[in-house]
């Protein structure tokens, strides 16, 4: 059976109209440092975690992203889908190479399970 742990990142669906506020909130009023920037999103760090501010432009809310770890994707995938987890690959592609796959959580809440890196 599969282990999970919970990844560094967390990302906000951003629409564009509220952007440029979201980002302000995040790094001029709670003060949090900024990580990295570039036209598509800003990531800031939100304790040990990086918050992905991404910004979205037909976005008509803002969705919440979750990282999630395992060391086999291959088996973990196979397993959530027996246990009716749905597979949205669909979502975003995810780079050529990259080990890891999209899911929904029975509210909807997308989630990237993705592989450990060794030695973390």
């Amino acid at each position: 059976m599969s282990t999970f742990t919970a990844g560094r990142n967390i990302a906000m669906k951003i629409p564009q109209r509220d952007y440029d506020a979201v980002v302000r909130f995040y790094t001029g009023t709670l003060g949090f440092p900024v990580i990295d920037a570039d036209e598509t999103g800003t990531v800031v760090a939100f304790g040990d975690v990086r918050l992905n501010l991404d910004k979205v432009p037909h976005q008509s809310q803002t969705d919440v992203w979750f990282q999630v770890q395992t060391r086999d994707t291959t088996v973990a995938k196979r397993e959530l889908a027996g246990q009716g987890v749905t597979i949205c690959d669909e979502v975003e592609p995810l780079p050529d190479g990259f080990d890891g796959f999209w899911v929904a959580a029975p509210n909807g809440v997308i989630h990237l399970i993705d592989a450990v890196q060794e030695g973390t």
